[in-house]
């Protein structure tokens, strides 16, 4: 039996690997596999691959080494660590981490409240990713082969103080990271830069009065216990990047290979986002039985307020980078081909 070998350096291919039944690669990740999204690469993709293999009646096999939880590369340098090959495939923040390099990939945090159903938001960014479209074009352009979206739950607010109207934003700070600090200035509120495992600390230290961020996040966090006033808000879902594999790699594996990877990474998306739906309503369910904890819901009348108080943040990132106008044009019509009445239509 003949192995390929393409981990760490992506000339470490066959030359003619269609004589070579056995390719060894590399699975990796910054994060844990406890996250949803690293969990199901590890779950379904490593798992599966050579029974799909072996199912469509292919001689060709996947020998997987598997490294997560930062091994290989940090948190910041999840595209550069596929990108370069110090692993095969993994999953990659571009949606997070990378607007310099990637700027298409975070067009879902400039068209807040659009949908909350993360499944079909994955459904709808695994389109935007086809083969030939814009966004496919910017992984290529980067060494990568993007297969499967990744996304998170629906933004809400966790806060010190009760929040029955927008105006009990005025003035406060708010942990809003990055693009997500355009949500809160709008509606007077002062944004502060911050990430997950900082919130707490930060909260009760008095840095800051609250956070806007994903349940599924805050709560293992514990950030409840600094911020117990829950508003239920509906900021929408977010995609954050994908499974990618690195396209030196990708172009020594063969056709049957190639097939089956496309077909686990679709199924990563729909799989991921079902987990992080559940861990969503149980922590969900959790705080609302907590006694210390006050969960209620932003009156609709004050939600659509700030949905009007939002700029034309959408249009003005499209018109900022090339294909933007069409790529926010491909994610509402994606969003209603769903079905989904997004809170406001972003290219409208």
């Amino acid at each position: 039996m003949t192995y390929v070998t393409t981990a760490l350096i992506g000339t470490a291919l066959l030359t003619n690997p269609a004589l070579a039944d056995s390719y060894r690669l590399t699975m990796g990740s910054s994060h844990p596999t406890v996250v949803p999204w690293v969990g199901v690469l590890s779950e379904h993709v490593v798992a599966e691959t050579n029974a799909r293999l072996e199912a469509m009646g292919s001689e060709d096999r996947v020998e997987w080494d598997e490294s997560y939880g930062g091994a290989l590369f940090d948190f910041q340098n999840t595209l550069e660590g596929v990108q370069d090959g110090l692993a095969d495939a993994g999953w990659v923040g571009s949606g997070l981490w990378e607007e310099a390099k990637m700027p298409l990939e975070t067009v879902t945090y400039y068209a807040p409240f659009v949908t909350n159903d993360q499944e079909a938001l994955m459904r709808v960014m695994n389109g935007l990713h086809a083969e030939g479209t814009p966004m496919a074009a910017a992984w290529e352009a980067e060494n990568l082969v993007f297969l499967g979206a990744s996304g998170v739950d629906t933004y809400h607010l966790l806060t010190d103080f009760p929040v029955e109207t927008l105006a009990d934003l005025e003035g406060k700070k708010i942990l809003a990271p990055g693009p997500s600090g355009n949500w809160m200035a709008a509606v007077g509120a002062v944004p502060v830069n911050g990430a997950l495992p900082t919130y707490y600390n930060s909260i009760q230290t008095g840095v800051a009065d609250g956070v806007i961020s994903i349940i599924s996040g805050t709560y293992p966090n514990r950030i409840h216990e600094v911020a117990p006033y829950v508003t239920m808000i509906g900021l929408g879902a977010q995609y954050t990047g994908g499974f990618a594999v690195n396209k030196d790699s990708w172009d020594g594996l063969s056709e049957d290979v190639q097939s089956v990877l496309r077909e686990l990474g679709a199924e990563y998306a729909t799989l991921h986002a079902q987990q992080v739906q559940n861990r969503y309503d149980a922590a969900l369910d959790a705080m609302r039985a907590d006694p210390a904890v006050t969960v209620t819901e932003l009156p609709a009348a004050e939600r659509q307020k700030w949905i009007d108080a939002l700029p034309d943040l959408a249009g003005e990132w499209a018109a900022r980078h090339p294909d933007g106008e069409a790529v926010l044009t491909a994610l509402m019509d994606g969003i209603r081909a769903e079905g989904i009445t997004p809170g406001r239509d972003w290219d409208r």
